[in-house]
Formats: structure tokens, C-alpha cells, sequence
């Protein structure tokens, strides 16, 4: 397990699963959990059990289908209802039963909620806190308590949140976990506070919400003020503007303070793990999210790319690698000669001055016409291929397409398209049939040339983007289509760009197609 002196602590499955179209199933939370535990992250909060009959299953499985290597699970509660001893409460009962090795309580810290939310006295709600861990310390179980609204407390009355943290301390716990619920602290005024908290001897954590942005920032200053035990959600997941991320709240302490969090190995998976709880989360990843978002190394100005020839460090914080991220070069009506030279380097090409200089001015001239290649890394290898080659080389030879779009009289649209191709010395003609204009292609082009190119049947189209160009208005404005296609083991990226939409969604077909046969390895 985990090194207990200082404790990284996931709440994803409990905290995270609280945001705004987040719906875990249980499966789901199994998932992700072999996730984090790969990671190497201390404690996992696996849920409420008791309160939510999904988390209460959860736990129920984890005992035969969780084999954890570095994590322990945490059951989420709260501590006895007012008047009711806590051996007597059903809740406090799931809990001690929930087979979880931690259970992490969550208390009122704040003098107000006592009174209005909970609806008892300040004496009562210690009580709660000192008769609940005790209880469940004698039962054998290591017990948190989740400090709720502990910074608004203690502005509101700081001689009781502190009485809070001591109460439950003397009673056992382990560690008291200040949660910034609202989320709205700022890092130097939270310091202050948990300075405040460390001088009562108590063990403290950190828990921070990011309504300010500061969520990370709050937690790094909780840290150096005394916080031993760090609170997040994997990717930042969370209601309304989501938790501390706890990717970058490890890659902080361990690759900038020197903190030994998790496994060097793990921390070098971190990428891989951030975007496989997103697969299982179907949350879009943030591609600009620190140290694992796909942006994160993309470098796009002229300038950076000229240093980065140089030492890749002059503009990168870190070596990707550590987390397991790779650094790109993004090509644009920005990008000058060395972009460009990097860029066909990390395609595998070495791009003589002439080719470079070719590049660059072609690379302008189309994106003044609204192409972008920052986003479509294949119509720019493609492009390349061109320039090095001296001649427009592809797999096929188009002679016409055309489009039907019909509605049947039963109300239903459907989609025709025909293609007429050449290729291998044969003239194809083929038509597909399909729920749109640009499925309909889609199927006729891999009708007319899988005979030929049976890697076709592979290649799938998995997103389709328009965009309005500016300097156009209405139905006479011109398109930008991007289009991604995959082949099951890679994703690539194509644009077209006309005044037609369907010409447009053409192009990059076009070229999504022929880079596809260009990595089944046909030669154009």
C-alpha cells in the first residue's frame, strides 16, 4: 500500500460522479477504479453505501472483483442522525458493514449549517462527530472525517470549526479532511486558515472545489501549510465547476515539490489512464488540461518552434514523457521554417530549404483560404508528400460524384451518391446509399475501391465537423469540414474547405480515404 505519511486520495466515484451529466454505472465504477489503483493513488472513495443502492452494490463487488495493488477503498457517510446513538443508526450501520478497510465521515464544521441544515445544536453535532468515530475506530475500521464548509466556518465562527477538528481527532480520526465546499477560497487567505487548523495537532487534509479556479492552486498552498493528505477527482470531474484535479495535483507535488506520490512508472502512464476514465466516463476529454491533455505539448508559434529546434526545453516546463504525453508541432498560418522542418521530422520526413520554403508559403496560402492544418495532422502529412514529391500522387482517380437527397413519400430522407472512380487501371462506378449526403459518399467510395483495398472494410468515419468561415454570410458562406476517420488502431484528422458543403465534406473524405491506404501500407 501506499506510503501513509502523506495520503493521495481519490473521490471520482463518489465526488466526481456528481457532475452534470456524469452517470456511472457500477461496472462503470469498477472501472474506473482499477484505473486509479493503477496509478498508485492511496485511497479510493468508492461511494455512499446505504444512502445509494448502486454504491452499496459497489462495495458488495469490490470484495471479489477489485484486486488492488497500491489503493485502499474508502465508504463515504455521515455521521448519527441528532438524538440516536451511532451503533443504533442504519446508516452508520452500512457503513461498518460496507467492508471497507476506511469510511470517511463527513461533519458540519460550519456553526450556521449545524443550526439551519442539520437543525441541532453546536454541542449535539460534536457529539455526533465524537460518538461516530469512536464507534467505528472500535470496530476496527480507520476513519477520515470530511470537515464540510470548514473555510466558510471558520470565518463565520473559527473557534468552533476548530473545536470540530479537535473533536474528532480525539475521538480518532485519522485525518480531517477542510473542505472548501463552496469552492470560493483564495491560496493565500485558505494557507492562513489551514495554518490554524495544523497548530491544533490534528492530522489535516485538504479538500478544494474550483468555483474560483484555484482548486489546484488551494490545495498546493494547503500542502505547504501542513496538509498531509490531498483530496481530488481524476480529469477534475465534479459538480458545478468540478473538484481539484488530482492529475495535476500529483504531477505538482511529485515532478515540481519532489513529493514520492506514486510509482515512476505510473506517473508515466497518467496520460493513458486520464484519457481511459474518460472513455469509460464518455466525457470528452479536456484537451488542454495540464500535463495530460493533448495540447498540452503543442507548440503553434513561429517563434516557440525556432527555440524548440534548439532545446525542447526552452519551451516545456517538463519532458512530456513523465506523464506519458508527447510533444507536437501544430502547423498554421503561424508557423515559420523551423515548425514546419519539426513537424516533417516527427512525420519522418528530412525537408530540404526549397521543400521547406514550398511548405510554408503553400501552408499560408491555404489557410488564408480557411484551411487548418493544426487540426488536421493528415491533409498536412498529405500536403508534404506533395511538395517533397513534386507531383500530386494518390490511390484512386476521381472522375465525378454526385449527391441525391430525397424524401420518400412516407416522410423519410434518404441519401444517395454515386462515384466514378479510377484505379489499378479499372474505371468503377459504384453507389451507396445512406442517412445523409456525406454517409452516403462514404459508403460509395469504399463500395467502389474495397474489392481493391480490402483495409477499407476497417476504416470507419467517427466524427464530422462543419464550421461557418468568416467573411461569408448565409447559405453563400464558405464551409470548413473536418472530418476524423479511424482505422481501430489510430484516429487521423482531414479538412476540406468550399463554398459547398458536400464539396467541401468531398475533400476531406478524399484524403481521409488515401491516408488511410497510405497506412495499410499501399503505395500511392
Amino acid at each position: 500500500m501506499a506510503d501513509d505519511r502523506f495520503h493521495v486520495y481519490d473521490t471520482t466515484l463518489r465526488d466526481g460522479a456528481q457532475q452534470e451529466g456524469l452517470n456511472l454505472t457500477v461496472a462503470d465504477k469498477l472501472a474506473v477504479a482499477r484505473h486509479l489503483d493503477g496509478l498508485g493513488v492511496g485511497f479510493i472513495e468508492g461511494g455512499w453505501p446505504g444512502a445509494n443502492p448502486k454504491d452499496t452494490e459497489f462495495f458488495r463487488l469490490a470484495r471479489t472483483e477489485l484486486d488492488l495493488k497500491h489503493a485502499q477503498l474508502a465508504a463515504f457517510g455521515a455521521t448519527r442522525r441528532a438524538g440516536v446513538q451511532a451503533a443504533d443508526d442504519p446508516l452508520v450501520a452500512a457503513l461498518r458493514e460496507s467492508g471497507a478497510p476506511v469510511v470517511t465521515l463527513v461533519a458540519k464544521s460550519h456553526d450556521r449549517h449545524v443550526e439551519l441544515a442539520l437543525r441541532t445544536t453546536l454541542q449535539e453535532n460534536l457529539a455526533m462527530i465524537r460518538d461516530t468515530v469512536s464507534h467505528l475506530r472500535a470496530e476496527g475500521q480507520r476513519v477520515f472525517l470530511d470537515a464540510e464548509h470548514f473555510f466558510d466556518g471558520y470565518r463565520s465562527n473559527p473557534a468552533y470549526a476548530l473545536e470540530v477538528v479537535r473533536t474528532a481527532a480525539e475521538a480518532g480520526a485519522d485525518v480531517i479532511a477542510l473542505c472548501d465546499t463552496n469552492g470560493g477560497m483564495l491560496p493565500d487567505e485558505l494557507a492562513e486558515i489551514v495554518q490554524e487548523a495544523v497548530r491544533t495537532s490534528a492530522r489535516v487534509g485538504i479538500h478544494c472545489h474550483d468555483d474560483t479556479g484555484c482548486a489546484v492552486a488551494n490545495t498546493l498552498a494547503a500542502v505547504k501549510a501542513g496538509a498531509t493528505h490531498v483530496q481530488g477527482c481524476a480529469n477534475g470531474y465534479g459538480e458545478r465547476s468540478g473538484n481539484a484535479n488530482l492529475f495535476t495535483v500529483v504531477a505538482n507535488l511529485q515532478l515540481k515539490r519532489g513529493f514520492d506520490l506514486v510509482p515512476e512508472q505510473s506517473l508515466a502512464d497518467m496520460t493513458r489512464i486520464a484519457h481511459a476514465i474518460t472513455e469509460v466516463t464518455n466525457v470528452t476529454p479536456n484537451s488542454h488540461a495540464p500535463y495530460v491533455g493533448a495540447s498540452a505539448f503543442a507548440h503553434k508559434a513561429g517563434l516557440h518552434a525556432s527555440a524548440i529546434k534548439v532545446d525542447p526545453n526552452l519551451y516545456q516546463h517538463i519532458d512530456p514523457a513523465q506523464v506519458g504525453n508527447d510533444m507536437r508541432m501544430l502547423v498554421s498560418d503561424m508557423a515559420g521554417r523551423a515548425s514546419v522542418e519539426l513537424k516533417g521530422r516527427e512525420l519522418g520526413y528530412e525537408l530540404t530549404p526549397e521543400h521547406t520554403k514550398a511548405l510554408v508559403e503553400r501552408v499560408k496560402d491555404l489557410e488564408s483560404q480557411g484551411f487548418t492544418f493544426e487540426a488536421a495532422d493528415a491533409s498536412f502529412e498529405l500536403l508534404l508528400r506533395d511538395t517533397v514529391e513534386g507531383e500530386r500522387k494518390r490511390h484512386f482517380e476521381v472522375e465525378s460524384w454526385r449527391v441525391i437527397v430525397e424524401r420518400t413519400k412516407g416522410g423519410e430522407l434518404v441519401s444517395e451518391a454515386t462515384v466514378k472512380l479510377h484505379a489499378k487501371g479499372e474505371r468503377i462506378v459504384a453507389t451507396g446509399e445512406g442517412n445523409g449526403p456525406v454517409n452516403a459518399l462514404d459508403k460509395a467510395v469504399r463500395l467502389a475501391l474495397e474489392r481493391l483495398y480490402p483495409e477499407l472494410a476497417k476504416l470507419a468515419l467517427v466524427d464530422y465537423k462543419v464550421r461557418i468561415l468568416e467573411g461569408a454570410h448565409g447559405t453563400d458562406a464558405v464551409t470548413r469540414v473536418l472530418i476524423t476517420s479511424s482505422d481501430d488502431t489510430a484516429d487521423w484528422a482531414t479538412v476540406g474547405v468550399a463554398e459547398n458543403i458536400i464539396d467541401a465534406s468531398w475533400q476531406a473524405l478524399e484524403q481521409a480515404v488515401t491516408y488511410g491506404l497510405l497506412r495499410a501500407g499501399h503505395d500511392c
